[in-house]
């Protein structure tokens, strides 16, 4: 076992160009973890709070007055480590030392531990002898809160290989549609820039039902088939358009507004005619009966749980009681540790809730969550198409295909 020797951190940023935290655990003083937290957008109303009062300088303060708590516990320690971490904040939600200072500590942590082990961390994360890759799930077209004014309200059209049966070529495949509808876009509109959100999606003036036209049209010219090699998945990130006065769905770029059932219908034929695999928070955050209502439609794609359950082990039982969603996103910075989203995913696990390990926004090209993913069971990682720090976590699975542990990929 080997015990933590310093600990230190600094202020970096993010693929927004926004201010984070990067943290350096070392054990023995030999054996280097390091994480930069990312953040999001879209945010949950219920998901820690990644700095206190918006202060990345504060967190690394707290950081700095407290690191002789930390120095001697096992790197591996997890639960230790995070107990540390809730003796200095006993909130909720993270907003005394922030959510970013528990993700980037405890992961860097872990991350030092599993090289003193000298394996790799999905093998430190989990007791498991054998591993699956989940299948990548990546943004081709963008809109909402991850692009401009324009685009469509709909905040992500997403492409997931689901006929694939390597990682390779999962990756290269959601490659080949994002380039091939660069194309589209360029015959539909001889302006289009090739602007991107910030996910790495095309970021094309649609509006939502051509948004979802083109996408499709780009997967056909591939040759595939909806539903067989590929399928798409839509984050409809609802709680952006819901207007709590008004008890409607807004949809200001596109000039209507739903109702609550106008949603549900709304939802229901965008699974239907486009045949998804996968569809993201399409009702507002605190809507689990209309979740449910989706959920018992559609059995047999992942009706998921973001904003809904925000990597919180107790709505996550809340939405499990109400038979919400059938699938949800594990994203660590929302519950704040690695300890917490661990929890999370066990339940999720136990009570067959499949689970998508996704990204921020606002990234590093810190590779971690792609270890995360595996050694959580995750079907799909959530984690774009292009970009460099959405490419690390991709080019980190093709790096791990060469473990003998991980042998195919997971069953959705």
């Amino acid at each position: 076992m080997t015990k933590i020797s310093s600990i230190e951190g600094r202020i970096l940023y993010n693929s927004r160009g926004s201010k984070t935290i990067e943290v350096d655990v070392e054990s023995e003083g030999k054996f280097l973890g390091r994480v930069c937290a990312p953040s999001g957008a879209s945010v949950g109303k219920y998901e820690a709070v990644s700095f206190p009062n918006g202060k990345p300088e504060e967190s690394l303060r707290i950081l700095q007055e407290n690191s002789q708590k930390f120095i001697g516990l096992e790197s591996s320690d997890l639960k230790g480590i995070h107990d540390v971490l809730k003796s200095l904040d006993s909130s909720t939600d993270y907003s005394r030392i922030g959510g970013a200072l528990a993700f980037a500590v405890t992961i860097a942590s872990m991350e030092s531990a599993s090289k003193a082990a000298e394996q790799p961390l999905f093998k430190t994360l989990s007791p498991e002898f054998s591993f699956k890759f989940p299948f990548p799930l990546g943004n081709i077209l963008g809109g909402g809160a991850h692009a401009g004014p324009g685009t469509p309200d709909i905040q992500e059209i997403l492409i997931c290989a689901t006929g694939s049966k390597t990682i390779e070529d999962a990756i290269e495949t959601n490659l080949a549609v994002h380039k091939e509808l660069r194309n589209v876009l360029e015959n539909e509109d001889s302006d289009f820039t090739n602007g991107r959100g910030d996910e790495g999606g095309w970021a094309p003036k649609l509006e939502n039902q051509k948004a979802l036209e083109v996408s499709a049209k780009a997967c056909e010219n591939l040759g595939f088939t909806l539903g067989k090699e590929v399928s798409l998945g839509v984050d409809f990130a609802a709680s952006t358009q819901w207007n709590e006065e008004k008890q409607k769905y807004v949809y200001d770029r596109a000039g209507f507004e739903n109702s609550t059932g106008e949603q549900i219908d709304f939802a229901a034929n965008i699974i239907e005619k486009y045949k998804l695999i996968f569809a993201e928070d399409a009702v507002h955050e605190e809507a689990f009966e209309d979740m449910a209502e989706l959920t018992a439609k559609f059995p047999n794609i992942l009706v998921t749980g973001d904003d809904l359950t925000v990597t919180n082990k107790d709505i996550l039982i809340k939405a499990i009681d109400s038979k919400s969603c059938n699938a949800s996103i594990l994203k660590v910075n929302q519950a704040g540790s690695l300890y917490d989203a661990l929890e999370f995913a066990n339940i999720a696990n136990q009570n067959n809730i499949k689970l998508i390990t996704s990204h921020r926004s606002g990234e590093s090209t810190d590779s971690q969550i792609s270890h995360i993913g595996i050694a959580t069971k995750s079907k799909m990682l959530k984690v774009g198409v292009v970009g460099g720090e959405r490419i690390a976590k991709l080019n980190e699975l093709l790096r791990l295909s060469e473990h003998d542990l991980i042998r195919g990929m997971a069953e959705i």
